[in-house]
């Protein structure tokens, strides 16, 4: 049994795992790669090493994979299941219930981004009489990803190849989220795989905590904040209403950049408490993504992963994500029309890392001005809008024009849905130092991934591994 690791290698986004086994090939996750646009392209636009010329160093084709498996419908590592399946994949795309459905949602927004977002850059590079741009994939790519689709519940052992098994467990990272547990018959001896997709934080307002899980032989887990410590989820609602406040008392915008799914729930919720609390006055909240409202109402198909709070408020009828207070924006004029609003106000909008979508315009009309404040909630990849926003970087390239920074940079890790240092050292000490083989750390940085190793080989883990991009394990 060979695992090639081919995306979130060593970096953030991209997740992309090959299993291959008893003559078949298992994709676990199939995320796209967010950077450098022209990077990002290249990366997106194949599934080989290099330029592909020497067939050796090719990954593989799409059409040779026999299954994939997605931990869950964030962008990262679901968004290149279009590019997959255009070029070759047919087989079947197993996936719990909610992330089938918040998938389906979000591939076709992403769809729709990349083909806005090229058609507006086309228009300048025309003018400059540069060559124009394509969409990686178009609306059609992404609807053809659909049928595909196999839900397996929670706890529910499915075989997905010969010898081949998959359960999936709650990861606690955003609606829908699994931690896979392969089960495989290699050559008559059982083994068994985990694979962590992103592992979610205990005590967060509206999803379960992560389940607990002490049994595998090989260990796939994400790192992307090892050696790094959020700040109490208990915090959350007092820093959000002091930022708030604060600008409000400027005359200020508050801009929060937020992943449509989960990320924009956390803060829709934590302004509706908020506001019945009286801790906050009501200033205008616009949610500016269509996304977000179309995966707030999966949201409500799937109150079986609340938590009790949550669940007793849906029950209750009591709104947990605040349509009495919150205006949720579908339309480009309408959100063309938040520029037209002197007076404070909130705007939560897509993507998470400032990297398409309407967030874009509202960043390109509000960095410059001293009054508004800029709000980052989740991790910001290098080479992302949303990172060079976070190291204040004076001058700002936003849809090829450049914008002065002048506003107040807010950043608040207590919204993070991803597990932190502490709490990867504690699911992973969950496990039996002699049965756990070799532990592959995987989605995360250099830095991080050296704090939390060091970490897991003082509590006796000792075959730890940070793969870099298509490098290959004999298992």
């Amino acid at each position: 049994m060979r695992l090639r690791f081919i995306g979130a290698a060593q970096t953030v986004t991209g997740s992309m795992h090959l299993i291959e086994t008893n003559g078949k090939r298992i994709l676990l996750d199939c995320g796209l790669y967010q950077g450098k646009r022209a990077e990002s392209t290249r990366i997106n636009k194949n599934f080989y090493s290099g330029d592909g010329a020497d067939s050796s160093q090719q990954y593989f084709h799409p059409a040779q994979i026999d299954a994939v498996v997605l931990s869950h419908a964030h962008i990262d590592h679901s968004g290149n299941l279009p590019s997959l399946v255009k070029n070759g994949y047919t087989g079947p795309i197993y996936a719990t219930p909610a992330t089938r459905d918040l998938a389906g949602i979000m591939l076709a927004d992403s769809a729709k981004i990349q083909e806005q977002d090229a058609s507006f850059l086309n228009r300048k590079l025309a003018k400059r009489g540069e060559p124009l741009i394509q969409p990686l994939y178009d609306i059609e790519d992404a609807l053809s990803v659909a049928p595909l689709f196999v839900s397996v519940s929670y706890h529910r052992e499915t075989t997905i190849a010969d010898g081949v098994r998959v359960t999936f467990y709650d990861a606690g990272h955003i609606l829908g989220s699994a931690l896979v547990k392969l089960t495989i018959d290699d050559d008559g001896a059982e083994k068994t795989i985990l694979f962590t997709g992103d592992l979610g934080r205990r005590g967060l307002p509206i999803l379960r905590n992560p389940e607990v899980i002490n049994e595998a032989d090989y260990l796939i887990t994400e790192s992307t904040y090892g050696g790094r410590f959020h700040e109490p989820i208990e915090s959350m609602q007092a820093k959000l209403q002091e930022v708030i406040l604060r600008t409000i008392k400027r005359g200020g915008k508050v801009i929060i950049p937020a992943f449509s799914v989960e990320r924009t729930q956390e803060i829709t919720y934590t302004l509706h408490r908020l506001f019945e609390s009286k801790a906050l006055p009501r200033i205008p909240v616009f949610v500016d993504s269509p996304l977000s409202v179309n995966a707030t109402e999966v949201f409500r198909l799937h109150p079986e992963c609340f938590n009790k709070e949550v669940f007793k408020m849906v029950i209750a009828n009591d709104d947990p994500f605040g349509f009495e207070y919150i205006h949720y924006i579908k339309t480009v004029e309408d959100s063309k029309k938040l520029n037209d609003i002197h007076e404070p106000l909130v705007v939560v909008s897509a993507s998470g890392m400032c990297e398409s979508g309407r967030i874009l315009h509202h960043l390109a009309n509000n960095v410059s001005d001293p009054k508004n404040t800029i709000m980052i909630v989740g991790y910001q990849a290098p080479d992302t809008l949303g990172r060079r926003i976070v190291e204040k970087q004076p001058r700002l390239k936003i849809l090829g024009e450049e914008y002065s920074l002048r506003a107040e940079v807010v950043e608040m890790h207590s919204f993070s849905a991803h597990a932190d240092h502490n709490d990867l050292v504690g699911f992973v000490r969950n496990f039996d130092t002699k049965k756990l083989r070799n532990i592959f750390l995987v989605h995360g940085e250099n830095e991080e991934q050296t704090a939390l190793s060091t970490s897991l080989r003082q509590i006796g883990y000792k075959e730890i591994f940070a793969p870099k991009k298509g490098d290959v394990f004999n298992i």
